[in-house]
């Protein structure tokens, strides 16, 4: 396309605002300008965009071949000069025709920069998160942002021209039109939807006078999904302290564990080696031989021992809880269950858990914590999703479990999972090398316990703790141990001490009929003291004090027993 070829006479400040006006366009080529004064504004310019400058409008019009030439200087004279002197196809346009021009030119200039702001607003507007609405003095909706029909789901159309006195009566808009003054912070639900929203609205201040007023409003759904969350956090708060307050001390180690035997260390050794692998173990042995000391030791010195240690008798706990206590309950589960409950196994998360008296498990449950070994994952009562854990199973039982697999009571499966290491801890019986050292160790505890000063056993009582067969082990040791040191008055645990517990033992086995164990110890004690104290009043006064009974209480003793005093 060929452009338009034009010259400018006159440089000063109408020149060079059509200079500046003309070289933004496209189709039209500036051959010269024209001014008597070199320093005239026009004239920089020109020579600043590399276009001819010219003393003269003669010099110009000689130098260039022209299709308009404008004519900026308004002196009519040299108007009426200059139309001789300009070609017939060159149009000339005068200094008033210029100003029109340009007045038009700016004010589409400036038009045209109020449509670019106002689309920078609309996208700014539109791009808050923020829902806007805005109203005239009347109340007739003008303009809603796009955060508006997010928040509210009520699309732009359906509300521009509506009157927000009928849309929304109770809006902080309504307040601001009624009063002239700012709303802040008010709470309400928008017309026609279910979002809840916080607003603050001001009024439109125009030379003084409200010409309508404007809204702002945030969505606090989420504020209330957060608070709600909070408020859920919290509860696992106060149920991790209810739990913590529960945890077990911290456990011990293997060389804490007293033994002689071979057969003891050889099984210590298995554990030791065991406690540094990740697998289940399975950990067997009659009742009392020190199970869950071993499971203690094991987690101690694993690599989970700066975890959780977490214990669960599962036959001490009735059936109908111990799901709960395994895996735990979300708040509302069922009548009762106000707060979340941690189970467990998400107390022991990191850690390990220990499964005592496995045997004795429902068969309910335990299909359920065959889903935990093969998933790593529990599921809270009440709750809606599973929970990843990781926790090492470490179950013990003084039952047989492949009886109770054939009788159906127990699940082969979950057997095979729980048994990838077993360790079989052997009967007292079966290392009584170990009982002279527990012996010792119990007598030194129980001494600090109960305040005594009991130095040993004679030959005799050792001879006696040796040759009995000791079904409960060592607890059943401990518990004679601490039975016959609280009762002793002298520095050493005689087979007279002894004797009477195994009588009792012996009685127990041979007669149904046969008083409770205590009771026969207690009556043969009183024996013993009216024996070596006399039968007198002053005699039963120094044996109520030995046996650390109250007078009044030794004798509704001794008539309980028949006693011949």
């Amino acid at each position: 396309m060929n452009k338009l070829k034009v010259g400018i006479i006159g440089a000063g400040r109408g020149g060079s605002a059509l200079l500046e006006t003309l070289i933004q366009m496209d189709n039209i080529k500036i051959e010269g300008i024209a001014d008597i004064n070199s320093s005239a504004p026009g004239i920089e310019m020109a020579k600043n965009e590399g276009i001819k400058c010219f003393k003269t409008a003669q010099e110009l019009l000689t130098s260039c071949t022209l299709d308009v030439v404008f004519e900026v200087t308004g002196n009519r004279n040299f108007v009426k000069d200059l139309r001789r002197k300009l070609p017939d196809e060159t149009v000339l346009v005068e200094a008033p025709a210029v100003n029109i021009m340009l007045s038009i030119i700016r004010d589409r200039k400036e038009l045209l920069e109020i449509k670019e702001i106002k689309e920078q607003l609309s996208i700014i507007l539109n791009t808050a998160q923020e829902g806007i609405q805005m109203v005239d003095k009347n109340g007739i909706i003008k303009y809603v942002n796009q955060g508006y029909t997010r928040i509210t789901g009520i699309p732009a159309s359906k509300r521009i021209g509506t009157n927000v006195f009928e849309v929304s009566p109770d809006g902080a808009l309504v307040e601001v039109l009624r009063t002239g003054k700012p709303c802040i912070g008010k709470r309400n639900k928008a017309v026609g939807s279910n979002a809840e929203v916080i607003s603050n609205a001001s009024p439109i201040i125009i030379n003084g006078e409200m010409t309508g007023a404007v809204v702002v409003f945030q969505d606090i759904t989420e504020v209330l999904r957060l608070s709600e969350e909070l408020r859920r956090s919290t509860s696992v708060i106060d149920g991790l302290k209810d739990e913590i307050m529960k945890l077990n001390d911290s456990p011990g180690k293997f060389d804490e564990i007293i033994c002689e035997s071979s057969k003891m260390k050889k099984i210590i050794n298995l554990a030791r080696k065991a406690s540094r692998e990740d697998s289940t173990i399975l950990i067997t042995g009659e009742s009392g031989t020190g199970k869950e000391i071993f499971a203690n030791a094991i987690h101690a010195e694993s690599p989970r021992s700066g975890k959780p240690f977490i214990k669960v008798n599962c036959a001490a706990i009735p059936e109908n809880l111990l799901e709960s206590e395994l895996f735990g309950y979300e708040p509302g589960a069922f009548t009762g269950a106000s707060k979340l409950k941690l189970g467990k196994f998400e107390l022991a998360n990191g850690g390990t858990i220990f499964l005592d008296e496995i045997g004795d498990m429902s068969p309910i449950l335990q299909a359920k914590l065959l889903r935990v070994i093969q998933e790593r994952e529990i599921e809270r009562i009440g709750g809606t999703r599973p929970i990843k854990i990781d926790v090492r199973i470490i179950s013990a039982t003084n039952r047989d479990l492949l009886e109770l697999i054939s009788s159906g009571a127990f699940r082969e499966d979950l057997y095979f999972r729980l048994n990838v290491i077993n360790i079989n801890i052997p009967p007292l019986r079966e290392r009584r090398e170990d009982i002279p050292a527990l012996t010792k160790v119990y007598i030194d505890y129980f001494n600090r316990k109960l305040h005594k000063n009991i130095k040993g056993v004679t030959k005799k009582a050792e001879y006696m703790l040796l040759s009995y067969d000791w079904p409960g082990n060592v607890r059943e040791l401990m518990n004679i141990l601490e039975r016959t040191i609280l009762m002793s008055q002298g520095e050493w645990i005689t087979d007279d001490l002894l004797r009477p517990y195994f009588d009792q033992i012996k009685i127990k086995v041979n007669s149904r009929d046969a008083i409770l164990p205590l009771e026969e110890m207690e009556k043969d004690l009183i024996r013993r003291a009216l024996k070596e104290y006399g039968t007198s009043v002053e005699g039963k006064r120094k044996a109520a004090k030995a046996l650390k009974i109250s007078l009044a209480t030794l004798y509704n003793k001794i008539k309980k027993y028949g006693i011949q005093a």
